[in-house]
């Protein structure tokens, strides 16, 4: 088994962040989450990528271990603190791998903070043009976008029903929704997936998830709630995006709306008979798209 140690790092901000470092050889890889994970989903790509990757796997503020003193309003949060924290470990030249709600963190870093990436892998990531959040307050509301956190935090289809699951420890209901959109067809091993479940519950910023998601706009579009900043054009690095031909969370659309606006900084890879969770679905498919690219 290779060595996985956790650490954690205090920010400059008052925010603690724990993190996963394995070791590895010369080619520094940092590993970014998404919604309703941590650094603890990382777990099948820790244990089994090559060791000449040294990786790293944060847990972003108010998930995991990680603190969660102040509210995260927008994917920029997320992203300034991942500055933050690779600047207290030291860490340049590395390469990001965002996945889902990752990909957007990792997306506006690249692009704020230039001279510290070199490649960017966009996992079954959110467009640059943010993840819509359409919900309802009452029952007999016709779905519509929200724009206001605080509506978010009302929602009775997605906020509410995932947040009384975490805070009642209602596990079937966990997995019923995982099973409809993300693990479709593989599961985890029985105790695995019980572990990710339990670490589903550690988040405490499921509304300010999705609103972040829902503002998130780095293109040059207006996506039907915000104008796009255009900071898309300020990536500068070689971008691989991988989508499951089968993602549910993720529609064709998202990506195409991605690969459009990163333009020939692109490289697109579909994975076939994947879904949201590659790494589930198939991890060495995954694992050879990745290091294809990192290894160019």
């Amino acid at each position: 088994m290779v060595n996985i140690s956790m650490k954690e790092v205090l920010l400059p901000n008052g925010e603690t962040l724990v993190y996963r470092e394995r070791e590895g050889g010369e080619i520094k890889v940092l590993l970014i989450h998404g919604n309703m994970t941590s650094s603890k989903h990382w777990d099948l790509v820790l244990n089994n990528m090559d060791t000449k990757y040294k990786l790293f796997a944060v847990d972003l503020r108010g998930f995991g271990g990680s603190s969660y003193n102040n509210l995260i309003m927008s994917i920029k949060d997320f992203s300034d603190d991942v500055k933050l924290f690779v600047d207290e470990i030291g860490l340049k030249d590395f390469a990001v791998v965002g996945w889902s709600t990752g990909g957007a963190v990792a997306m506006q870093f690249a692009a704020d903070y230039p001279g510290y990436c070199n490649k960017l892998v966009l996992l079954a990531s959110e467009s640059t043009r943010g993840y819509p959040f359409d919900g309802k307050i009452n029952e007999i509301d016709e779905p519509r976008r929200f724009a206001l956190h605080e509506e978010i935090k009302k929602d009775l289809i997605r906020t509410i029903p995932v947040q009384t699951a975490y805070d009642t420890n209602d596990t079937a209901l966990l997995k019923l929704i995982w099973n409809a959109v993300i693990y479709t067809h593989n599961q985890p091993a029985p105790e695995l997936y019980d572990e990710y479940v339990q670490d589903m519950r550690t988040q405490r910023n499921l509304a300010e998830v999705h609103h972040s998601n829902n503002t998130f706009n780095i293109s040059r579009h207006h996506n039907g709630l915000v104008e796009g900043n255009g900071k898309v054009d300020l990536i500068k690095v070689p971008v691989l995006v991988l989508q499951g031909d089968r993602d549910m969370v993720i529609l064709k659309e998202m990506t195409k709306e991605l690969v459009e606006d990163l333009g020939e900084k692109a490289v697109y890879i579909e994975l076939k008979d994947c879904g949201h969770s590659p790494l589930v679905d198939d991890l060495p498919q995954l694992l050879k798209a990745m290091t294809g690219f990192l290894e160019e």
